[in-house]
C-alpha cells in the first residue's frame, strides 16, 4: 500500500489515482509549452529584482504562452464534463480570456493604443497567420483539404459585420460635421455599436450551440483525442490558478511594454498588433496548425475564425463597457491602418473559405499578406518621432526668416 502511494506521488497523482492539479505545471509532463512555465518564477524574480523593461517584457511574454494554453485546456476539460450546452458557453466565454486579461490591464493603465492594437492583431493574426499556417502545414501533407464551407461561410460573413463595426466609428470621426467638441457623440456611437456586437454574438451562440450545433461541432474531431481526462476539481483548480498567474504576468507585461518598445526601437502599435497578439493566442495557434496536419480542417478553420469572432464580437465590446469604470472611456475609433488591416484580412478569409477547400499555396499567400501588414505596422512612426517632426516643421518659418534678414555690416 505504501509503495502504491509513493508511485502515485511520483506520477503526480492524488490518493484516488487522479492526476493532481499541480502535476499540470510539471515541465516534464509535455513539450515546449510546459518548459516555458519556468518563465513564470523567472518573471517574478526579475520583477522584484528591479530588472530592465526588456527582460521583464520577454519573461512575461514567455510565461503567458503556456499559462494561456493551460487555461484553454482546463476550460475544454471542464466543458466536456458539463455537457455540450453549458460547456459550449464556457468555451465561448473563456476562449480568449488571456487576451481579455492583458487588454484590461493595458486599459486601466491608460494604454488605449495598445488595447486597440492588440484587438486588431488578434483578428488579423487569426484570419491570416493562423489560417495561413494551418493551410500551409496541412497542404504540405495533403494535396487538397476540405472543410464545411457553410459553417466557414457563416463565420466569415459575421467577421465582415465586425469589420464594418470597426470601420463606421473611423468614418464618423473623419466627417467634416464632426469636430473635437463632439467627442461625447463618438463615445455614444461606440456604446451603440458595442451593444449591437454583443447582441450579434448572442445570436451566434444560439446558432452554433443550439439550432445548428452539428454544423459547428463535427463528429470525430477532437484536438485532445488520446490525452488523459481531467477531473472537475483539477480543471477548476487549474483554471483559477492559471487565471491568477496570467493576471500577474499581464501586469508585468503591461508595465514593461512602453519601456521595452522604446528601447527596442519599435512603436507601441507594432508591439500590440504583432507581439502581444501572438503571445496571447500562441497556444490556440499551435492547436489549429496541429489539427490541420491531422486533416481535421473543420476544427482548424473553426479555431481560427471562431477566435476572431470572439475578439470582435465579445472582447472588444466588453473592453468598451469596462472603460466606463475609469475617468475617460475608450471608443471604437481605430486608426486607418488598423481598419484597413482588418478589412483586408476578413475579405481574404472570406474568399479562401468560399469553396470549402484549401491547399498550401493559399496558406502561403495568407502568410505573405500578414508579413506585408506586419512590415507596415513596424515602420509606422511612433508618437515621439511625430512630435519631433512637428517641432521641426514649426521651426522652419523662423529659420527661413532668419536667413532672409540682411547681414549686419
Amino acid at each position: 500500500m505504501d509503495r502504491q502511494r509513493v508511485n502515485h506521488r511520483e506520477a503526480g497523482e492524488d490518493a484516488a489515482g487522479e492526476p493532481s492539479a499541480l502535476s499540470a505545471f510539471d515541465p516534464r509532463q509535455a513539450g515546449w509549452s510546459r518548459l516555458l512555465l519556468l518563465a513564470v518564477p523567472l518573471a517574478i524574480v526579475l520583477r522584484f529584482a528591479g530588472a530592465g523593461p526588456i527582460w521583464l517584457f520577454v519573461a512575461a511574454c514567455a510565461a503567458i504562452i503556456p499559462l494561456a494554453g493551460l487555461m484553454g485546456e482546463a476550460t475544454e476539460q471542464l466543458a466536456q464534463r458539463l455537457g455540450p450546452g453549458i460547456g459550449g458557453l464556457l468555451n465561448a466565454t473563456f476562449g480568449n480570456a488571456a487576451e481579455l486579461i492583458i487588454a484590461l490591464f493595458a486599459l486601466f493603465n491608460g494604454l488605449d493604443g495598445v488595447v486597440k492594437a492588440s484587438l486588431t492583431g488578434s483578428i488579423v493574426g487569426n484570419t491570416l497567420l493562423v489560417l495561413g499556417a494551418s493551410f500551409l502545414a496541412g497542404g504540405l501533407k495533403y494535396n487538397t483539404q476540405r472543410f464545411n464551407k457553410t459553417a466557414a461561410g457563416v463565420s466569415s460573413t459575421m467577421m465582415v459585420l465586425a469589420a464594418i463595426a470597426l470601420l463606421v466609428p473611423a468614418i464618423f470621426h473623419s466627417l467634416p460635421e464632426v469636430t473635437r467638441a463632439d467627442t461625447i457623440l463618438e463615445h455614444e456611437l461606440s456604446i451603440g455599436v458595442s451593444i449591437i456586437l454583443m447582441l450579434t454574438y448572442a445570436a451566434h451562440l444560439v446558432f452554433s450551440l443550439g439550432t445548428h450545433r452539428d454544423l459547428f461541432n463535427p463528429k470525430g474531431e477532437d484536438p485532445h483525442a488520446g490525452e488523459e481526462q481531467w477531473g472537475t476539481t483539477r480543471s477548476v483548480s487549474l483554471l483559477v490558478v492559471a487565471t491568477l498567474l496570467i493576471a500577474w504576468m499581464s501586469e508585468i507585461l503591461v508595465g514593461a511594454v512602453e519601456g521595452a518598445s522604446h528601447t527596442l526601437g519599435m512603436n507601441a502599435v507594432f508591439v500590440g498588433v504583432i507581439v502581444v497578439a501572438i503571445v496571447g493566442n500562441a497556444a490556440e495557434h499551435s492547436t489549429a496548425v496541429i489539427v490541420a496536419m491531422k486533416n481535421q480542417m473543420d476544427l482548424s478553420v473553426g479555431i481560427a475564425i471562431g477566435s476572431s469572432l470572439q475578439i470582435a464580437l465579445f472582447v472588444a465590446p466588453v473592453l468598451v463597457f469596462a472603460s466606463y469604470l475609469r475617468a475617460e472611456p475608450m471608443d471604437l475609433r481605430f486608426s486607418t491602418l488598423e481598419v484597413v488591416a482588418v478589412l483586408l484580412s476578413v475579405m481574404l478569409a472570406r474568399m479562401v473559405c468560399e469553396d470549402g477547400e484549401s491547399n498550401w499555396l493559399e496558406g502561403l499567400m495568407l502568410l505573405m499578406v500578414y508579413a506585408i501588414l506586419a512590415l507596415a505596422f513596424f515602420f509606422l512612426p511612433g508618437r515621439g518621432r511625430v512630435e519631433r517632426h512637428a517641432k521641426a516643421d514649426a521651426a522652419l518659418p523662423a529659420v527661413a526668416a532668419e536667413r532672409a534678414l540682411p547681414a549686419s555690416p
